[in-house]
């Protein structure tokens, strides 16, 4: 008799059993860390690159070409003849180049689908206005679910396949690119 209401006690709890995944959202000892489609994740965009390339060349080329001749008629010489040729070719060269660059900001991103690995795709987009200039910065990617922190943050360096784009588009940007007369000259020549 005891067993049969112990059993009818456990029976609601076992239907109504819950992955761990499921029980950790509710859970008051851990954190929820995102992992499902729709959660949100903060993604710590710090991006630093630095490239250089230095080329130096030096080619030379000397050609010495020579004719000397003497020549007698009888008793009497004749005046003595040189004839000579020569080229001299000499190339320097050298280039240098050197690009850096810096990029850090936070913005939040949504987790897109779940791959058959357990993958995180995700996708974000910010756009923020100031005095008409706009910028619109947006990411994609893949991450590990072991990547994300316990705040729900993931470091850029940490996405896979990344597609990080910064877009600005106002009067500053119209200010920096060329003019049309510009573009048609470069575009002909």
């Amino acid at each position: 008799m005891k067993k049969l209401i112990f059993g009818l006690l456990l029976l609601p709890l076992v239907i109504t059993a819950q992955s761990m995944n499921e029980n950790a959202r509710n859970s008051l000892f851990s954190d929820y860390k995102a992992s499902n489609v729709g959660d949100a994740v903060t993604i710590i965009v710090v991006e630093s690159s630095q490239a250089a390339n230095k080329a130096e060349t030096a080619t030379g080329r000397k050609s010495d070409i020579g004719l000397t001749g003497s020549a007698n008629i009888g008793s009497t010489s004749l005046p003595k003849t040189d004839i000579g040729l020569g080229t001299t070719n000499d190339f320097r060269g050298s280039g240098s180049t050197k690009s850096s660059g810096m990029v850090k900001t936070k913005i939040s991103a949504l987790i897109d689908s779940v791959m058959g690995n357990g993958l995180l795709r995700i996708k974000g987009k910010r756009r923020i206005v100031i005095n008409g200039e706009e910028q619109l910065i947006s990411i994609k990617g893949v991450v590990r679910r072991s990547d994300i922190q316990t705040d729900n943050s993931v470091y850029s360096y940490n996405i896979s396949d990344a597609e990080i784009v910064f877009e600005g588009n106002g009067a500053i940007s119209r200010a920096q690119s060329p003019g049309w007369l510009t573009k048609l000259f470069h575009w002909l020549f």
